[in-house]
């Protein structure tokens, strides 16, 4: 892949300090689409506050289109309607669709494409009159605060969602967009991986900031309540713990769906290995994996497969032979590791040592990383990923990911991006789309009850489409294989749109 402004990369790597810490590791699961409710965090200082002023200059590509996407797959799935972002999508075996109100694409036809977006902002015509001052917003601008693991046991865990932010509001003061003539404001507050700092960033933010945006925190738990309590409008990048997906008030644009796992997983398993009949399931002892292993076993299993080997592993395990004898001797065809770097490569490495080559290897979006290709050496050649989002690989394809690359590139030059970014710049473009719309009339409340609304959200084809306000799992994902240089597309690069089960 080559995109302007950006180096050569395969893929994020932030994601490749996930293995200082057994919790943090854990919790990063839930990112992919589950929930965890971790233990509670000892009491501790909390994250600081530092206020950004976003500039830039340029402009975005144009002349790629960066709208909607096709599905594929049969099953039922309540995606392709309604949809807020205009991108659209269909449902089962059709293709793209038109969406439904209020669509993010905007921008005007280039001399190769159709499409390239813009940044949003108030559209003429839009009555702002009327519109009052507010926490957080002025005549001048509005504020808004991004609370972010950025220190703690995992330095810079969860930067690239900062950064992300950051990228974005670049863009779009740089644009000469703006919301009713204000600009935004980015105030950033370090989490530190720390349910506690995650609370106090929030009693901060209720008095400096207008709305939350693109935050990612493993403990966003902390400050769910006080959000809440506050009136504070979350628009999150992730949520990765139940509290906060309960939080009445709180939103993502990859929400984590409680109870529910995508039936497209089971499904390709079926599809292409013996109906899924001999499968394995390993999972890590601690937070998030703790709950999801067992969890995804009973959802699959509902749709069809059988699992002969299902088994909690230790994070301070180091022989991973025991594990691989036991799936060799029941026959195992299938193998899936609801975990992270590096226990990913450990089994990986143990069963080619143990020259145990099940039919597949399955793991989700964590692996996405140059810690799992690097690490694990010939071993994790052929893994299997599943995604809910556009590879990096691809980013021609789509102008929004070249818009995000490029803006990440000029506010922080050299830095690598990743899925929990690439969900942040999105929730930054819901934001700016959401508030916009509502002209003379923004307020906390009314972003709140727009909020409401967002259903098949994609930020102009960077991701499937996501159920913003049921805070549902999305039922689209495609996958991919590495080949022991690049990630390579299996089945086509449509999602694959087949519903979820629960339970």
């Amino acid at each position: 892949m080559s995109t302007t402004g950006t180096r050569r990369r395969s893929g994020p790597t932030r994601t490749a300090m996930l293995t200082a810490s057994t919790a943090v590791a854990a919790l990063v699961l839930a990112a992919c689409g589950s929930t965890v409710a971790p233990e509670t965090v000892a009491l501790a200082g909390g994250g600081s506050g530092t206020a950004i002023g976003a500039t830039g200059s340029g402009t975005g590509p144009t002349g790629v289109d960066g709208g909607g996407i096709a599905t594929d797959g049969g099953g039922s799935t309540d995606t392709g309607s309604g949809s807020t972002d205009g991108t659209g999508s269909g449902s089962g075996d059709s293709g793209g669709g038109t969406g439904g109100t209020g669509g993010d694409g905007g921008g005007s036809a280039g001399p190769s494409g159709p499409r390239a977006p813009d940044p949003g902002g108030t559209d003429k015509g839009v009555d702002c009159s009327g519109l009052a001052d507010d926490t957080g917003l002025d005549s001048d601008s509005i504020t808004i605060g991004n609370a972010t693991d950025i220190s703690g046991p995992v330095p810079g865990l969860f930067e690239e969602s900062q950064k992300a932010t950051q990228a974005f509001v670049a863009y779009f003061n740089a644009s000469g967009s703006t919301i009713c003539g204000r600009k935004l404001e980015l105030v950033t507050y370090d989490t530190r991986t720390d349910g506690s700092a995650d609370q106090q960033a929030a009693a901060r933010a209720c008095d400096d900031v207008f709305a939350m945006v693109g935050s990612m925190s493993a403990f966003d738990s902390g400050g769910a309540a006080t959000t809440e309590q506050c009136g504070l409008p979350d628009v999150r990048a992730i949520t990765t713990t139940k509290q906060r997906t309960a939080c009445t008030i709180c939103y993502a644009a990859q929400p984590a769906g409680p109870e529910e796992f995508q039936n497209a997983v089971p499904d390709y398993i079926m599809r292409n290995h013996g109906g899924g009949q001999k499968a394995a399931m390993l999972y890590l002892e601690g937070g998030a994996a703790t709950e999801n292993g067992p969890a995804q076993v009973r959802h699959m299993e509902k749709r069809g497969m059988k699992f002969v080997y299902v088994q909690s592993v230790s994070t301070a395990e180091f022989n991973y032979a025991p594990y691989v004898q036991a799936m060799k001797e029941r026959g195992v065809e299938t193998v899936q590791f609801v975990g992270a770097n590096p226990f990913f490569g450990r089994l990986a490495q143990a069963m080619a040592q143990q020259d145990f080559k099940p039919e597949l290897y399955l793991l989700d979006p964590t692996a996405y990383s140059p810690n799992f290709t690097e690490t694990g050496g010939d071993a994790v050649v052929g893994t299997v990923v599943f995604v809910n989002f556009l590879p990096f690989e691809e980013a021609r394809s789509n102008a929004e990911m070249q818009l995000y690359l490029q803006w990440l590139e000029r506010v922080s030059p050299g830095s690598d991006p990743g899925f929990f970014g690439l969900f942040a710049w999105s929730a930054t473009r819901l934001f700016v789309q959401r508030a916009a719309s509502l002209g003379g009339d923004l307020s906390r409340e009314t972003l709140i009850e727009a909020m409401g609304s967002v259903d098949g959200w994609t930020s102009n084809g960077l991701h499937s489409p996501q159920k913003v306000s049921a805070k549902r799992i999305g039922d689209c994902w495609r996958f991919i294989t590495w080949t022991g240089s690049t990630w390579k597309a299996l089945e086509g690069s449509k999602y694959q749109c087949r519903g979820t089960t629960a339970g």
